[in-house]
């Protein structure tokens, strides 16, 4: 029997007018350290955010959830955050903000296979 492992997830959310604090689900992030596993997936559906809003920048939203995909992986162009370890950058992007992408609170959960849960939590709270 495989053995299970402690992890943690937040949704990545779009926020088109923050004052109002609707939101719409777009991602996911999972983190789980004895796998050292720390990664994220996002869809932007154009048509549902425009039904929000329709002064939405969708290239800006790309470009800022690029960077969670570099902060996940470590890579350089994240700047400081990539150098630290994976605790600390999936705390790093799940801190609260006052932004257009904001996250949800950490869920904790136990999976034998981080992928395959990213995976199905992607497919239940965001497609």
């Amino acid at each position: 029997m495989p053995e299970n492992h402690l992890y943690e997830y937040a949704v990545i959310r779009v926020l088109p007018r923050v004052e109002r604090e609707e939101f719409i689900n777009v991602g996911v992030i999972l983190f789980s350290k004895r796998c050292k596993y720390l990664k994220c997936i996002y869809h932007l559906d154009e048509n549902k955010l425009r039904l929000f809003s329709t002064e939405l920048d969708i290239e800006s939203l790309r470009n800022h959830l690029h960077v969670f995909d570099q902060v996940c992986s470590g890579h350089p162009d994240a700047g400081s955050i990539a150098l630290l370890d994976l605790p600390e950058r999936f705390r790093w992007l799940t801190a609260t903000r006052s932004a257009s992408i904001q996250t949800s609170q950490a869920h904790p959960g136990f999976t034998p296979d981080p992928e395959g849960t990213l995976q199905r939590l992607f497919q239940e709270l965001v497609l």
